[in-house]
């Protein structure tokens, strides 16, 4: 069981990580901007084709050797689980390296062409638009905040019932490994991790939906689409994500209360079903919102005037992936490469609705 999830998760990174470059926006290609005429353009789908047939090569190589080490040593379950654990990080670590080898490869090419000289470049922006868009609304986010709160609840009236010693980490074989004496504030460190887990994401959410909802000069008509099919899918996958997270804090604050009521598989399982559903759905954002961008590829070609294009604003974007854009009231921003929004660095109320939350739950779990 445990090891058909880790197959499962590894498979679904892999096939992530492959189809970036054609699900990300056509006008932006390894986190550089071109214009919309380059979009077909035979060297820069070479190079997208050359990053999908070489994540994919690495990824099989990680599997087999870990296919293979694992058949010829006699390891117990726990290192092979933590061994298969640590693949989907070679693979992410690999096909960085790619990315930024290509990253730099299309800089050149973009230096060398001389694509946006003497070309006028404009932004675009439609003030009835947020009129359209999709997103949840803010109280929905409260659902699982209330969840969590019953939870608190349960726990404090089945507090007399715990046991003197609470755990406070599993090992990989599902079984607690670390303890500590049974306090209020101990038996409460999921609940209330959890809790501001919960209002991290009403946060994000939040802010996703009150940054800047930017359109391309050449291609009006689908990167409307697009960006509100990407607002739109984000926000149920956060939700989708919220649920989750919820489920399985509660699932351990279970066990805790119920100390031995759940088999070792199961506990092993959960954490690991968990990653490969948020693959899963991560992969469905990516069908949705790339698959309309590939629809209206045609349209795009066809829209518009080639003298004028999309600002070049990659001088805010360090690498491709760090925004840090100070004249940018946006707190997040639609990544460059992958799937989904990034923070620009420039703005510190970002910093505080990530880390913020982050250092909370590290003072309540160190306390």
């Amino acid at each position: 069981m445990e090891m058909t999830l880790i197959f499962v998760t590894v498979g679904f990174l892999a096939a992530l990580q492959m189809a970036v470059p054609f699900i990300v926006k056509r006008t932006v290609v390894f986190g550089v901007t071109i214009p919309v005429n380059e979009v077909k353009n035979v060297q820069l789908r070479l190079y997208k084709k050359r990053y999908a047939t070489l994540t994919l090569f690495i990824s099989i190589i990680v599997l087999a050797t870990y296919f293979v080490w694992a058949s010829m040593n006699s390891l117990t379950e726990n290192h092979l689980i933590f061994a298969g654990l640590f693949m989907p990080f070679v693979i992410l670590f690999m096909s960085m390296a790619l990315y930024f080898y290509y990253h730099m490869k299309v800089t050149q090419m973009k230096k060398q062409e001389k694509w946006f000289k003497d070309r006028k470049q404009v932004r675009v922006s439609e003030i009835n638009l947020r009129t359209k868009d999709e997103m949840l609304p803010w109280i929905v986010y409260v659902v699982p905040m209330v969840i969590t709160i019953g939870l608190v609840v349960f726990t404090l009236l089945n507090y007399a019932s715990l046991p003197d010693q609470i755990p406070t980490h599993w090992g990989p074989d599902g079984k607690p490994d670390a303890f500590t004496g049974k306090t209020y504030l101990a038996a409460l460190t999921l609940p209330i991790v959890l809790l501001v887990m919960n209002a991290m994401f009403l946060g994000i959410n939040e802010l996703t939906r009150n940054s800047g909802i930017k359109l391309s000069a050449g291609n009006v008509k689908s990167s409307r689409i697009r960006q509100l099919r990407l607002r739109k899918y984000t926000s149920w996958l956060l939700f989708f994500i919220s649920i989750l997270v919820s489920m399985l804090f509660t699932f351990l604050q279970f066990t805790t209360l119920y100390e031995n009521s759940v088999s070792d598989l199961l506990i092993i399982a959960m954490p690991l079903a968990f990653s490969a559903l948020v693959l899963i759905g991560t992969v469905v954002l990516a069908i949705k919102v790339g698959k309309k961008d590939s629809d209206l590829d045609v349209e795009i070609l066809d829209e518009g005037s080639t003298e004028v294009i999309n600002a070049d604003d990659d001088q805010y974007w360090k690498g491709g992936l760090f925004y840090f854009n100070p004249e940018d009231p946006s707190i997040f921003v639609e990544k460059r490469f992958g799937v989904g929004w990034t923070l620009n660095f420039a703005r510190p109320l970002g910093y505080i609705i990530l880390i913020g939350p982050l250092l909370v739950i590290l003072i309540v779990t160190l306390i």
